[in-house]
């Protein structure tokens, strides 16, 4: 049979490094995850208690296209108390994790043919994703002078129907202010475009809050998801904001899509918005390793990072070291049984000479990753310790 051009996407790399690291496990290797961009924790215990019982009172079927009501109702009312939004739930589409609130959003807002600006480095799968919908990815290198984030100014100039920002993003765990996040929102809306705000690591963040774009605008398509704040990547749920007169756009492109989220993974979120305390927990856990990541990795001989913001994850320029990090990150692998992802899938550009590190897991875990890492460069005569 023949191949669609669309279908014609780039592999997900760090998918490529975690099976090489399960093989390696399966020969019986121990492996550090530092690749991984989930947290090591469960659901939540309220998620899994609350499913149990739905489980057991009878079937789980369709839901509504949008979501449960009390699921949408639910996520608002986050709004209001993280953020002192006011939202009305008949906003709220729950998705097939923020995936599929990527798919809704790209297909419900852009044409085939449309251009998307979006900075790199970044999340791998939009351009993928819009790849597969034959919209053009317009990839612009964010400096470092603004921890790698977009500005206006980087935007002069440059033709585009949709702006992505991430913010804390990924790889980066950097973050934009109100002031800069407005900014970027008046450019895409001064010429008609559509803003995407993807808020997926909103709630993870360590010296300051995240700012959501409804704080800004009603006018803008914002998509997060159950995965990193509240541990849930494998049940596949999210969800999406879009302004009042769109919300019938999204749930026809919904119901012939996807029919629906699946009803357990609807149930579970609604356990999870009342596991708060056990989630800012992890929370805690994460900042823990975070201090120790940027007390580790420059120890090791990982010396040019910038502190994230929020998410969980460390970006280091390793430039010093290798113009293939896709090969540095296969050596440590090897050598040191530590796994870490090459930015070659967040910068198709620069990415040769970056890596990513990822603190999701255990602190335990973390610390041994630290110190394989440490031997590693130390046995190069690279080390600081």
């Amino acid at each position: 049979m023949r191949n669609s051009r669309r279908g014609s996407v780039d592999p997900f790399i760090v998918m490529d490094v975690m099976e090489e690291a399960r093989r390696l496990e399966e020969a019986g290797r121990s492996i550090v995850h530092m690749e991984v961009g989930q947290p090591g924790t469960p659901a939540p215990a309220g998620a899994r208690a609350r499913v149990a019982e739905a489980m057991a009172q009878g079937a789980l079927g369709y839901t509504v296209s949008l979501g449960l009501p009390a699921l949408r109702q639910r996520i608002a009312a986050l709004y209001g108390d993280w953020y002192g939004v006011d939202l009305d739930p008949g906003r709220v589409v729950v998705t097939n994790g923020s995936s599929g609130a990527f798919l809704l959003a790209f297909t419900a807002f852009l044409d085939a043919g449309d251009r998307m600006a979006l900075g790199t480095p970044g999340y791998p799968s939009y351009r993928q994703i819009l790849r597969a919908l034959d919209i053009e990815a317009v990839e612009i290198p964010a400096a470092d002078e603004n921890r790698l984030q977009l500005v206006p100014g980087d935007l002069a100039g440059v033709d585009y129907q949709g702006l992505l920002v991430a913010s804390p993003g990924n790889p980066t765990g950097t973050m934009l202010d109100r002031d800069a996040l407005a900014a970027l929102i008046g450019d895409a809306q001064g010429r008609g475009a559509c803003f995407f705000s993807d808020e997926i690591y909103h709630g993870i963040e360590y010296e300051r809050k995240a700012v959501s774009a409804l704080e800004i605008s009603d006018e803008v398509c914002v998509i997060n998801s159950f995965s990193k704040y509240f541990s849930m990547t494998g049940w596949r749920i999210g969800w999406m904001v879009v302004p009042e007169d769109r919300v019938r756009h999204v749930e026809r492109l919904a119901q012939n899509m996807f029919i629906c989220a699946p009803h357990v993974s609807q149930v579970a979120a609604l356990g999870a918005l009342d596991s708060i305390e056990e989630l800012e927990a992890n929370r805690a856990v994460y900042a823990a390793n975070r201090k120790r990541m940027i007390e580790g990795l420059p120890a090791a001989g990982f010396d040019r990072i910038a502190p994230p913001d929020g998410a969980f994850y460390v970006y280091a320029d390793v430039s010093a070291l290798t113009d293939d990090s896709r090969a540095l990150a296969s050596e440590i692998l090897n050598e040191a049984g530590v796994a870490v992802t090459p930015g070659l899938d967040f910068d198709p550009e620069r990415g040769a000479r970056t890596l990513r590190f990822s603190y999701a897991q255990g602190t335990a875990e973390i610390e041994e990753g630290l110190a394989r890492l440490s031997d590693f460069m130390a046995r190069r005569g690279l080390g600081k310790a």
